[in-house]
């Protein structure tokens, strides 16, 4: 079992009775869970979990009871002020409560709606990042955030707001202008209507789009495709959420950082897919 395996020497901190741990559980991996991530898991008496948690996760914590509260985009799920208020109750009743986040519980979550609950019932908090799928989901399709010869900017965008809809106060034509490469959290349903957007606001039809589902996992796919032909290329595929969608240049990058592929055999696609010579450069 994994929990006889000792953790580094270090003085880790104690999940106290009466204390919630927001933690962010990786973009699905299990190895993408921090050791701080892994220490609360051992000691936790009640683990209350997202949709995105991997079962491989939640086995690090065997003694804890599991607790799933998760909330996905049209299914039947637990009204997020019920969620928050069962962490109170546990944590009153004197349980080490850890609650798992997929990704970062304050990147496009509701962690901080959470916490801030908690810290209105006057509950202690300790909050403990992850790595997010905007950043994690992309490096494990062979995809740079960043890249020196690409961006400067890159702005994280949500595609959907509490009602379900676009958010009506994303101002699409200044993110356009504004930002080098987008990254969308759950854009998938609305992604018509958000490519148009960015079409509308000028950015070109021919641009690089990658849509990555189930980052991470076994189960990831990857679709390369341009900003133009997104919706019918997502219909054809057949993709479904959850998805991380990435627009701009560094999308290329793929064709020669898709170290999955290159690790099952394949060679890159493309040495130089920006064209400005920088394998050249640095030969």
């Amino acid at each position: 079992m994994s929990t006889t395996i000792p953790l580094p020497a270090h003085a880790w901190p104690v999940l106290e009775p009466g204390w919630v741990w927001l933690c962010g559980a990786g973009p699905g991996d299990p190895g993408l869970l921090t050791l701080h991530a892994v220490n609360a898991l051992r000691q936790a008496d009640v683990v209350i979990y997202d949709a995105l948690v991997q079962e491989a996760i939640l086995a690090w914590a065997p003694q804890a009871e599991h607790i799933y509260a998760g909330k996905r985009g049209g299914k039947p799920s637990a009204k997020q002020r019920d969620i928050s208020l069962r962490l109170v109750d546990l944590a009153r009743a004197g349980k080490r409560v850890l609650r798992l986040k997929g990704g970062d519980p304050f990147v496009f979550g509701r962690g901080g709606e959470e916490a801030q609950t908690l810290v209105q019932h006057n509950i202690p908090v300790r909050i403990i990042p992850g790595i997010s799928a905007g950043i994690g989901g992309l490096a494990y399709a062979g995809i740079p955030v960043t890249h020196r010869d690409v961006n400067q900017s890159v702005t994280f965008v949500t595609g959907h707001d509490q009602s379900g809809n676009t958010p009506s106060s994303l101002d699409w034509a200044s993110i356009s202008k504004g930002s080098q490469v987008l990254v969308i959290y759950m854009g998938m349903k609305h992604i018509a209507q958000i490519s148009q957007s960015l079409i509308d606001a000028g950015r070109s039809i021919s641009e690089p789009v990658a849509v990555v589902t189930t980052a991470t996992t076994n189960d990831q796919q990857v679709l390369e495709t341009t900003l133009g032909s997104i919706v019918d290329d997502i219909a054809q595929a057949g993709l479904a959420p959850p998805a991380i969608i990435c627009v701009g240049q560094s999308v290329l990058m793929r064709q020669v950082l898709d170290w999955q592929g290159m690790a099952a055999g394949e060679a890159p696609r493309n040495l130089d897919p920006l064209g400005r010579g920088r394998p050249a450069e640095t030969a």
